[in-house]
């Protein structure tokens, strides 16, 4: 009979590969995020955005950043003006998230850029998230590393989003993730 291997999980490398910040700092974010960024009451978008901003995220102009939202790694956060991050949204960003202007991220939608080597070893491995201006994830999505989210797309409630490129207006949804229809089906295009 076959004897079916099992990875050991405590010589897994990369546990902080993806830190690429002193260790100070990250257990400062981690305080920090708790109190200003996830924590549920309802205050001000902008001091969550000044607390982000602090630890090295990119955010553009009058962008609004609802309550529990979390996010591993500020500084591999860029988010461009007049984007709308809902409650609960969750930026597992151990690789970089670049969320063109007036983009919407719905409530508890769930961006994760790492994975592991399920084959190998399990060590970490992560790709970027790109999602363009004009671009709507609706709620609870999940989008993964790789993954490139067009111009002015919408995203259903409930996808998984994987390593592809999603075209520009259009709509998909669902897992796995399918074609739907264009967005702008009068053929207009906003600015």
């Amino acid at each position: 009979m076959k004897s079916t291997p099992v990875i050991d999980l405590s010589k897994a490398p990369g546990e902080r590969a993806a830190w690429d910040q002193p260790t100070w700092k990250v257990y400062l974010w981690a305080v920090c995020e708790l109190i200003f960024v996830t924590n549920p009451w309802q205050i001000s978008s902008g001091l969550r955005i000044r607390v982000l901003r602090a630890f090295g995220a990119e955010i553009g102009d009058r962008v609004v950043f609802r309550p529990r939202t979390r996010v591993k790694f500020p500084w591999k956060l860029h988010l461009g003006d007049r984007s709308w991050i809902g409650e609960g949204v969750w930026f597992h960003n151990q690789d970089h998230v670049y969320i063109g202007h007036d983009v919407v991220l719905s409530q508890e939608t769930f961006l994760t850029t790492g994975s592991h080597a399920h084959r190998r070893d399990m060590a970490l491995i992560t790709r970027p998230i790109t999602i363009e201006p004009g671009a709507w994830v609706t709620s609870r999505c999940v989008v993964l590393g790789g993954a490139r989210i067009g111009r002015s797309c919408l995203i259903t409630p409930l996808s998984v989003v994987d390593a592809r490129a999603v075209p520009d207006g259009e709509i998909w949804g669902g897992n796995p993730l399918a074609f739907v229809s264009e967005r702008m089906l009068d053929g207009s295009r906003l600015s």
